[in-house]
C-alpha cells in the first residue's frame, strides 16, 4: 500500500515494467494504488522490479 501523499512512486513502479514492455494496470483509490500484473508476467515483473533495486519481503 502506498501513501497517498507519496508522489511519483507509481510511476517509479510502473516505469520498469514499461520499459520491459510488461503490461500493466493501475488503479488508484482513496488510500491505496494498486498495479495489476496478468499472471504470466508475475516472475518476469519481480525479476524487472528487483533489477531496479526494490526489494520483496
Amino acid at each position: 500500500m502506498l501513501d497517498i501523499n507519496l508522489t511519483g512512486i507509481l510511476s517509479s513502479l510502473a516505469n520498469p515494467f514499461v520499459e520491459n514492455k510488461i503490461s500493466v494496470f493501475a488503479i488508484s483509490t482513496f488510500n491505496t494504488d494498486y498495479l495489476l500484473i496478468k499472471s504470466h508476467s508475475i516472475e518476469m515483473a519481480k525479476v524487472v522490479l528487483e533489477n531496479d533495486g526494490h526489494i520483496f519481503i
